[in-house]
């Protein structure tokens, strides 16, 4: 049951991490928001995999 816990954890942290790129590209920093997309992908993909 923890493994499934720290999955969606993980999905979460994406999620929350893809509102910081929504954040940062209307802002106008793009490469603040480039930083985030990357650790959004890889905290989905790692929740998504650890399912």
């Amino acid at each position: 049951m923890t493994d499934n816990l720290l999955a969606v954890a993980l999905v979460f942290i994406g999620l929350f991490l893809i509102g910081g790129v929504i954040s940062l590209f209307r802002q106008g920093v793009k490469i603040g928001a480039a930083i985030c997309v990357v650790g959004a992908v890889m905290a989905i993909t790692a929740g998504v995999l650890w399912w």
